[in-house]
């Protein structure tokens, strides 16, 4: 068998498609942030509790009512969207004229309560999940388990989606006019504030549903959102804060620099995206696809 760069194929690959998959997480969890962050200007610290609540809610759908993967991969994301918007009406409305400290702060003891309360109830060890697309295809350089190609296309698709909307039609329109000008976004007859609620839960059920492709690879576990957030957070500042775009290209590539670095210097895997996370911010302070506010 033929080597790569001194590396067997299918150790290259498998780490490539592995770095895929993070990638898929990544980019969907900072595409949340990023929506959140730049329609609502609030850091929202609470994005890997509701990532862990959204995969927590499809073992529960399926353990306490019988419904399967599929019906969790649509009902999960709508709960725990609604979920967020409770916590933004209640809490983080009040903190839209003050500084990001304040939000994030909040954010912060939320995640610690929701995470305690999980890990109370169900413990710290994990949950298993069953996978709802077993088996997979070899392609003579490696195995491709069906469910994984699912994920990476799915998040894939997700994040353009959202991309497309926020950025090519009349909704995302108002919606950044919203973040620019609310008052004269809502002399024209827009409830802003409305908007304002249902962003914060359309970002929040992003995470949810990243939570539900999550359940079948990961175990389901009260830590699996706190283990993923800093890197995540590391991946949106790579991006540029805000940046819907740029959080979905960052989120792809730096799964994959994680994966290939795992590859051929395993030492560093762990700290490679910070390290670009603080060149980036050397070179540009406000992201890759940034822009200086």
């Amino acid at each position: 068998m033929f080597e790569l760069l001194g590396v067997p194929p299918q150790a290259l690959f498998g780490q490539l498609l592995l770095g895929l998959i993070n990638g898929a997480f990544y980019a969907m969890l900072s595409l949340g942030l990023a929506v959140i962050f730049g329609m609502l200007n609030v850091i929202n610290f609470t994005h890997g509790a509701q990532y862990m609540m959204g995969a927590f809610c499809a073992w529960m759908l399926l353990k306490f009512l019988g419904l399967n993967y599929w019906f969790a991969l649509i009902l999960a994301p709508i709960i725990i969207g609604a979920f967020g918007i409770l916590l933004e009406r209640l809490f983080l409305r009040r903190l839209y004229n003050l500084d990001h400290l304040y939000g994030l702060l909040l954010t912060f003891g939320l995640s610690l309560i929701i995470e305690g309360v999980f890990r109370n109830q169900f413990g710290s060890t994990g949950q298993p999940y069953d996978n709802p697309l077993p088996g997979g295809q070899n392609l003579g350089f490696m195995f491709l388990p069906y469910y994984r190609a699912w994920v990476v296309v799915a998040s894939l698709l997700v994040c353009l989606a959202t991309w497309f909307v926020i950025e090519r039609t009349r909704l995302g329109a108002y919606l950044r006019a919203a973040t620019e000008n609310p008052t004269l976004v809502q002399a024209f007859g827009i409830n802003v504030p409305r908007m304002i609620m249902l962003t914060y839960g359309f970002g929040v059920g992003l995470a949810g549903l990243a939570g539900v492709l999550a359940a079948p690879i990961y175990q389901v576990s009260p830590l699996m959102g706190s283990n993923l957030i800093i890197i995540v957070f590391a991946v949106v500042v790579i991006g540029g804060m805000g940046s819907i775009l740029g959080s979905v290209i960052t989120g792809f590539a730096l799964g994959v620099v994680e994966g290939l670095t795992k590859v051929f210097y395993p030492e560093a895997s762990s700290t490679v995206i910070f390290v670009i996370m603080a060149i980036v911010l050397l070179v540009r302070p406000a992201g890759l696809f940034g822009q200086t506010r």
